[in-house]
């Protein structure tokens, strides 16, 4: 392999054809169907598969017998799926998704979810970075390969519309496929984080997730607080000390036993590598207020905390109006929207049940409480690196960036993984991603690294030739 042609080759194709393809896409507000239900009338899922797909046939025509197809399954988001002979008898899967998370607020002046602006070697705007790149990249990956006439095992690309709503519809589509899959023995996802935007980054695990509405009602109707305070006991306080139940109001630890689970030693030195590696930008990436600062500095239990251990998050409210609309008024109930992540070894169901359990027995006074739950995933953890992949890694993280490869777990959920690690017990898998400090995935400003996925472009290209050397 010539690695300055394989950068040339993958450097001009994303500047030329990658990024306007990208830059189109981000103005497509194709929110996953959990964010729009009526994504099947709006259209915008389906604008974003049309322009995938264009692309993608496109390419194919460079790849001698590669086909792409829209596979539709009643009733369900559309799938991506392309297929790339290969030189051996072996398979190799590689997965992105191009539906959304919804806009956000708080998007810098000048870029906003659906509006794409290029600054400082970024691309801004939602769904660049997660996951709109991965198609792109792995497409360009075999392009560069067969500019310099260099072998690979056959490659199935699997591209999602439903990702971001915890890929529903993924299993009834991998079965409906499972002869055309067929068994990989190399899975390649492209949807994950980088700890920094200078090495390649081996995601080891995934945390599971489960989330929920928790709803407090008091009374039939809101009434004068001076006249009920003392006597109605609050909806907003039923909710927080119902909250207590499972976290700890101060630590903001988990305090029931059973959604914690052991942390594998192998993966404890892991991550005392990587927050050796990454040091302070542990937290100095987030954007905190002047003054604020993170639960520890200690690198080693922030890791830990972001990827084996439980937490929760309150990610929306409802029950109050703004602050300058509210009066004496005594609130008729609160509703609080709650985001679990679980360990990676723990199942997620039973986790959602107990959960569910937990919060709506007892209620306080006989307050009117329910947990609606949105279901849950689990979590996934690495099988150990075969040699031949944890070599191929760090010759693929040499070639595209000039260090070696890193291994971190991710506090984010990819259902997926967990999916194929039951049904592919025997593959080796890729994680990786460009979602690395402040790209903010899911959240205002959110960017693409443009060099960091040109590099991983690269890393992908040097690990499927090197693949095929270790399978033939």
């Amino acid at each position: 392999m010539d690695a300055s042609r394989l950068k040339a080759f993958v450097g001009t194709l994303w500047d030329d054809e990658v990024i306007p393809e990208l830059v189109e896409y981000i103005r497509i507000p194709n929110k996953s169907p959990m964010f729009d239900p009526q994504w099947a009338a709006n259209g915008h899922m389906e604008r974003a598969v049309v322009q995938f797909e264009a692309w993608a046939r496109a390419k194919a025509a460079q790849l001698p017998g590669a086909t792409v197809e829209v596979v539709r399954l009643e009733g369900r988001t559309p799938l991506l799926l392309i297929e790339v002979p290969g030189a051996i008898d072996d398979t190799v899967l590689l997965y992105g998704h191009l539906d959304k998370q919804p806009e956000m607020t708080g998007w810098a002046e000048g870029t906003g979810p659906w509006v794409p602006v290029i600054r400082d070697g970024k691309l801004y705007g939602r769904g660049g970075a997660d996951d709109g790149y991965a198609m792109y990249g792995a497409l360009t990956a075999l392009l560069a390969l067969a500019d310099q006439g260099i072998p690979h095992a056959r490659c199935v690309l699997v591209i999602e519309a439903c990702e971001e709503s915890g890929s529903p519809d993924l299993p009834f589509y991998i079965d409906h496929l499972a002869d055309r899959i067929g068994t990989p023995s190399l899975v390649v996802c492209l949807d994950s984080g980088c700890g920094n935007y200078d090495q390649l980054w081996l995601t080891t695990s995934l945390r599971g997730m489960a989330s929920g509405t928790l709803s407090v009602d008091v009374l039939e109707e809101g009434v004068h607080s001076g006249d009920a305070s003392g006597v109605v006991p609050s909806s907003f306080r039923i909710l927080r000390s119902l909250i207590g139940r499972v976290e700890d109001p101060d630590s903001g630890d988990i305090t029931l036993d059973a959604l914690h689970a052991q942390i594998p030693p192998e993966r404890i030195e892991q991550a005392r590598s990587a927050a050796a590696a990454l040091g302070d930008s542990l937290w100095e990436r987030f954007p905190f207020v002047e003054g604020m600062g993170p639960v520890s500095k200690d690198g080693l239990e922030l890791v830990l905390n972001r990827t084996w251990r439980p937490t929760l998050s309150v990610t929306g409210l409802a029950g109050a109006p703004l602050p300058e609309n509210a009066g004496n008024v005594l609130r008729p109930g609160t509703a609080a929207k709650l985001s679990f992540r679980f360990p990676p070894t723990l199942d997620a169901v039973r986790a959602d049940a107990l959960v569910k359990e937990v919060l709506e027995a007892d209620p306080p006074y006989g307050a009117r409480v329910h947990y609606e739950s949105d279901g849950s995933g689990n979590g996934w953890n690495a099988p150990a690196l075969a040699p031949w992949l944890a070599k191929a890694a760090d010759t693929a993280s040499d070639l595209a960036f000039g260090k070696p490869a890193a291994m971190l777990g991710e506090g984010g959920s990819i259902p997926f993984m967990g999916m194929l690690g039951e049904k592919f017990p025997q593959a080796q898998f890729v994680i990786t991603g460009v979602l690395g400090p402040q790209s903010n995935a899911h959240g205002p400003n959110e960017f693409l690294h443009i060099q960091m996925g040109k590099n991983v472009t690269v890393a992908v290209a040097s690990i499927l030739a090197d693949h095929l050397r270790a399978r033939a």
